[in-house]
């Protein structure tokens, strides 16, 4: 049978159980050692194999869980689509012991070529080929499936895209897994998530950290299992995560976290597949299969995050910092600006204090200045009021990499019009060109027109993710389904800031609500607090939440270093991916661009292959754009790094001969801000970004008493109380300014 030879296939490479010492600390310094960038699953059995003990027994109770948890003893339905030709499991369990059921499930939809049909009766013969029946799959290993841009795989070599929903960090109630990848040839998991608003019947909170990012990470290994087990087609060495805005957050958190056993006792408490502990509390991660111990991971090979709300433990600070860049803006009132000063100066410290280095053959760019690529450069913020007048004093090689990236990412959108198709394109005078005018434009002529605003784009070029809520994404392979807005991501028709935020919340809500209200502070709202009548109030207010967090939930952990990714990527005991891509609209209001460019710096000195792009003119969960896919980056990824794959590149441009239908331009002119000639592409000044930003971001600037993350707050309550103050950067510079933020508080 094919399901035998599937697994005869993995074990062959299996080791002896993996166990790692019982860790509970909430810190990653503290967890055991764990597979390096770009194992496999396989390798990481052999590599852990040398912390195996014989004496090592799971608990009696993890035959139980597994035999739960096989699909094989769960009567699930399988649905056929002939039009997408896929087969969608329903919603089934994804372990044995949930507190919210409908949030803890999951789904997965697999490509019809590598199913022969369902066995109904368990003789192990395919009796079902279309329909809604309950049964197995009986799976095709010889079966190939063509990618739509030329990559091959097979049911043993498929990728697995685990869609991480949780938009705003919120509760996901358990949906079916689409068809979006089955032409692809892609395994497609949908999964439930706790997460702020998930109530039990009596009315305690229960979504706080970590529960959302565990359920996913539960929802990983039940898949895992099954693919062991034969159950289900798919790679357990190629798992994707993707997600937009919170999802994104949760994408990137999946992928940082990967196997760090910090994590262990929430999955176990769940009552997780595979992760078990032995009468002298080590942990196992492993599972049974006819006899044999064979290692399991909730560890990711790549990640695609769109929009990554993360991380919020440094989000405040380097939102002010990145405002208070702007010489030049409004703050709503002079507690939020002097507020902003502070935390700016404490972000500073705290990157100086990090240490960060980067490889400029990595980053791609000459940071000292001396005309070569081939060094290793400390990043640092300095300060020098008189010298760096229109950024507030602030410079350095940190700024400088930011700059960097954000000029190639406008460099990188310029050179991608080549690809437009149904844009309108105007002359200096404001007239369109005519088709034969628009065939011979160049690419500086583009860029050029670009800059100056003198365009309308077509759907070639829209940054706007049109979803409605569930995962899956847009036809092009584009980032998971979010929830559309009346303004859209990406602002208005001139390229503004935009209308909503990630949530469909009116950016002039100027109070902060509950998880329910699930209103945020206004970047213009001149109230300090419509919480608290004095500074004193809230100070003590934010000292009593952050020393009830500090002390630490049932495990001992503190829940805000746990959903902080930069302290797991790269740390002992995590398995980093081998492959990670950050996309945020230039225009992001959620969150400071400061906080993906961390994310890179700290998956690049991991040795993970880590991209960010900064989509100019995209907003809040951008879509990808110009012919530029998830498919086509993971297929990319795969002929990297993969032996034998296809090498896959992206197709020419075929080029635009006709013009679109536009009668006025409607871009924005970013000459004042932005100079550019054919040599040297475009550029502009840390200033000029810095303002580009201000003017796009519409959320919430730090100085409230519920911080900017108004929705994402709700995260880090308690089982009494929905949200809790918790930034404990805020809480240093409350206290050490306390008697000049006084006097300015609420007036």
């Amino acid at each position: 049978m094919h399901k035998n030879r599937k697994i005869l296939s993995l074990l062959i490479t299996s080791a002896l159980v993996l166990s790692f010492s019982a860790c509970s600390s909430g810190s990653s310094s503290d967890s055991s050692s764990g597979s390096s960038s770009g194992e496999t699953e396989a390798e990481t059995v052999e590599a852990g194999s040398q912390e195996s003990s014989e004496d090592t027994e799971k608990t009696s109770d993890s035959a139980a869980i597994e035999e739960a948890l096989d699909l094989s003893n769960m009567g699930a339905e399988w649905t056929y689509s002939e039009s997408s030709d896929a087969w969608t499991l329903s919603i089934v369990t994804a372990v044995t012991n949930p507190e919210i059921e409908d949030e803890q499930g999951v789904s997965v939809c697999v490509p019809g070529t590598y199913v022969k049909g369902v066995d109904t009766d368990g003789d192990g013969e395919a009796d079902a080929t279309s329909g809604t029946v309950t049964g197995n799959l009986i799976i095709d290993y010889d079966a190939t499936v063509t990618s739509t841009n030329g990559q091959v795989y097979t049911a043993s070599t498929a990728p697995v895209i685990i869609n991480t929903g949780a938009a705003g960090y919120s509760e996901q109630s358990n949906q079916t897994a689409s068809s979006t990848y089955a032409s692809e040839g892609y395994i497609n998991v949908a999964c439930g998530n706790r997460g702020k608003q998930s109530t039990l019947s009596d009315g305690t909170y229960s979504g706080d950290a970590p529960c959302c990012l565990v359920d996913q990470k539960n929802a990983v290994r039940f898949v895992k299992y099954n693919i062991l087990l034969g159950n289900l087609p798919g790679s357990v060495d190629y798992f994707v995560s993707t997600g937009g805005s919170g999802g994104g957050a949760h994408a990137v958190m999946l992928a940082a976290t990967s196997d760090n056993p910090d994590f262990y006792d929430y999955e176990i408490e769940a009552g997780a597949v595979g992760i078990y502990k032995d009468s002298d509390g080590n942990y196992i991660s492993s599972v049974t299969i006819d006899g044999t111990e064979v290692a399991i991971s909730d560890g990711m090979w790549g990640c695609m995050a769109y929009s990554a709300i993360t991380s919020l433990a440094e989000a405040d600070m380097a939102l002010a910092f990145e405002y208070y860049l702007d010489a030049t803006y409004s703050f709503g009132s002079d507690f939020q600006k002097q507020t902003a000063e502070y935390l700016a100066a404490e972000y500073m410290e705290y990157i100086n204090a990090k240490g960060l280095t980067a490889l400029e053959s990595a980053v791609g760019f000459d940071l000292n200045g001396d005309g070569d690529t081939d060094d290793t450069v400390a990043l640092t913020i300095e300060y020098d009021e008189e010298g760096y007048e229109d950024t507030n004093g602030y410079h350095g090689t940190y700024v400088d990499l930011y700059l960097a990236e954000f000029e190639q990412s406008l460099n990188d959108y310029l050179a991608r019009l080549d690809y437009a198709e149904d844009w309108t394109w105007f002359n200096a005078d404001g007239e369109a060109l005519s088709d034969s005018e628009v065939a011979a434009m160049t690419s500086e002529d583009r860029a050029e027109a670009f800059i100056e605003g003198r365009y309308v784009k077509g759907s070639t070029g829209s940054s706007s993710s049109g979803s409605s809520g569930g995962p899956g994404g847009d036809s092009a392979g584009g980032p998971p389904d979010m929830g559309s807005s009346s303004g859209g991501p990406g602002g208005d028709s001139a390229g503004g800031p935009p209308d909503m935020d990630s949530s469909g919340h009116s950016s002039d809500t100027e109070e902060v609500g509950t998880p329910d209200a699930g209103t945020t502070q206004s970047a213009s709202g001149s109230t300090d607090s419509a919480n608290y009548s004095s500074f004193e109030e809230m100070l003590a207010a934010y000292q009593a939440d952050i020393a009830e967090i500090e002390a630490g939930d049932e495990f001992g952990n503190n829940i805000v270093e746990l959903y902080d990714p930069t302290n797991y990527i790269g740390a002992e005991g995590t398995s980093d991916p081998t492959w990670t891509r950050i996309l945020m609209g230039a225009s992001e209001g959620d969150i400071s661009m400061f906080n993906s460019l961390n994310l890179q710096i700290a998956w690049l000195n991991a040795g993970t292959d880590a991209e960010i792009e900064w989509q100019w003119n995209g907003g809040h969960v951008p879509s990808e754009i110009f012919g530029d896919s998830l498919a086509l980056y993971v297929d990319m990824m795969y002929g990297k790094y993969v032996d034998g794959a296809v090498e896959i590149t992206k197709a020419d441009p075929e080029g635009q001969t006709a013009n679109g239908t536009g009668t006025e331009a409607t871009g924005t002119d970013l000459s004042s801000w932005v100079s550019y000639d054919s040599t040297n592409g475009a550029a502009f000044s840390l200033a000029a970004a810095a303002a580009y930003r201000t003017a796009g971001a519409s959320k919430a600037i730090p100085g409230f008493d519920v911080m900017d993350y108004g929705q994402e707050d709700y995260v880090f309550g308690s089982s009494s109380a929905d949200a809790r103050h918790w930034d404990r950067h805020v809480l240093d510079v409350f206290e050490a300014y306390q008697d000049v933020l006084s006097d300015l508080f609420n007036n």
